[in-house]
């Protein structure tokens, strides 16, 4: 019997929506610390924009926005969001950062929140869920159907390295530099459903893959796939969960209107052959990102030839430029040009803690920026 939740919402195409998972920061030591739960109590008093949760551990709390069309709407409303959020946490005496991975907190010392969930994630997947204490920004794209979702999701695959690379700010680690710029994604990728979705093209096939799975009893719900792009039918959006809960709310809106910009390009001109070669060096261009950032390689798997990964993510912002135009999104895009040429938050964490050599007071630099960045 086919399951009802996968069911496809129809939702407007390129609409978005953006969900950031943020620490929770002590300021008398910088490390991580309690306080999800108090802070959840005192921002429910009042009315407020956007939509505030709990995650795995009480160290971490998410905020969401609601559908919208346009990038800098969606940007504006997540500045209301952190408002709230920071008010909240200035009474409770707490810090919010951003940042894909707190650079010292030690993930024994977490306590898993009280939801039924986090505790049945807890029993099953043991220490890992405690070591899952790390931050990402999930991007959603609207979809008006089930199959134009499966086909921008293997689509977006193609240019999963640009959204790593754009969003890597977890280079520190328990207490040491990885050498990663996404020090993040090996937690995720120790999870036995992370990485990418399998191949099928066609919605009715996706649920058939699912039914499957829930049949098996590796799956109770979508929740249950760790992928690094996933559909999300209840919702009516493909979402992208591959990048670092950046260090600024501007970072977070440019990644989204990337990712609405390319969803547009992939949807008006059909690049390239949705097939399983595009899936032939994604580990490696994957790592490559992680590791390296843009100075890693990336192997396109159309031409299979190797180029930087600055440089081919530079030639695809030339190529996004026009449909940028038709969303409004081109400044967005430009500033991301900066980014790959300047450097990203890694290397503003880096050059950060090269300063002091604290990793406290590179903790507290985070948390100012989150504070008075726009």
């Amino acid at each position: 019997m086919t399951d009802t939740s996968l069911e496809f919402t129809q939702s407007a195409a390129l609409s978005l929506g953006v969900e950031l998972e943020l620490q929770i920061i002590s300021r008398l030591d910088g490390d991580l610390t309690g306080g999800a739960t108090e802070l959840l109590a005192l921002i429910e008093r009042k009315k407020h924009r956007g939509d505030f949760k709990p995650e795995m551990t009480e160290s971490m709390i998410e905020v969401s926005t609601g559908v919208h069309h346009d990038a800098t709407e969606l940007g504006e409303e997540l500045l209301d969001v952190r408002q709230t959020l920071l008010a909240a946490a200035d009474k409770l005496n707490l810090l919010i950062s951003g940042g894909g991975a707190h650079p010292f907190q030690h993930w024994a010392e977490r306590k898993i929140f009280d939801k039924p969930r986090f505790h049945q994630l807890g029993e099953l997947y043991g220490y890992l869920a405690k070591q899952f204490t790390v931050f990402g920004q999930h991007i959603h794209v609207g979809c008006p159907n089930g199959d134009e979702a499966i086909f921008l999701l293997h689509g977006l695959s193609r240019f999963l390295p640009h959204f790593i690379a754009l969003s890597a700010a977890s280079p520190y680690y328990q207490g040491v530099d990885t050498a990663f710029e996404s020090s993040r994604l090996n937690a995720i990728s120790a999870f036995p459903l992370s990485g990418r979705a399998p191949l099928v093209k066609r919605w009715s096939e996706f649920v058939s893959y699912y039914d499957e799975m829930k049949s098996f009893g590796v799956v109770e719900s979508m929740k249950d796939f760790y992928w690094d792009i996933r559909p999300k039918p209840e919702f009516g959006t493909v979402e992208i969960r591959i990048c670092d809960t950046p260090l600024t709310i501007q970072r977070a809106t440019e990644l989204a209107a990337y990712a609405q910009t390319v969803c547009r390009y992939l949807l008006v001109e059909r690049p390239f052959l949705i097939d399983e070669s595009l899936y032939a060096v994604y580990t490696f261009n994957r790592f490559q990102a992680a590791r390296f950032g843009f100075d890693g390689g990336l192997i396109d798997p159309a031409s299979k030839q190797k180029a930087l990964l600055r440089e081919d993510f530079l030639a695809t912002l030339d190529k996004l430029m026009p449909h940028a135009a038709e969303l409004g999104t081109s400044t967005h895009l430009l500033r991301l040009r900066k980014i790959a040429e300047q450097g990203n938050d890694t290397r503003w964490m880096r050059d950060t803690y090269a300063r002091s050599g604290s990793l406290p007071d590179l903790v507290w630099e985070q948390a100012r920026l989150w504070r008075d960045s726009q």
